[in-house]
């Protein structure tokens, strides 16, 4: 197994989707508020992935915005 989590980072807020291997969700996306409550529980949720993959997943963020200069 491959275990994945996707985070997309916005203002406020960011969406969460785990993925146990390609093409296999865990679960259904949530989303997050950037508080110290909910950013604890997205912890806890990384730990329950681990628990059922046996291995902690690799966490993948993809932040939304505007750039002013080119990133390479």
């Amino acid at each position: 197994m491959n275990p994945v989590v996707g985070l997309d980072v916005a203002k406020g807020e960011s969406q969460v989707q785990a993925f146990l291997d390609q093409s296999k969700p865990y679960g259904k996306s949530f989303s997050i508020r950037h508080t110290r409550e909910e950013l604890d529980y997205f912890i806890g949720f990384l730990k329950e992935t681990e628990e059922v993959t046996g291995q902690m997943p690799m966490v993948i963020l993809e932040a939304t915005g505007h750039y002013y200069t080119p990133v390479i």
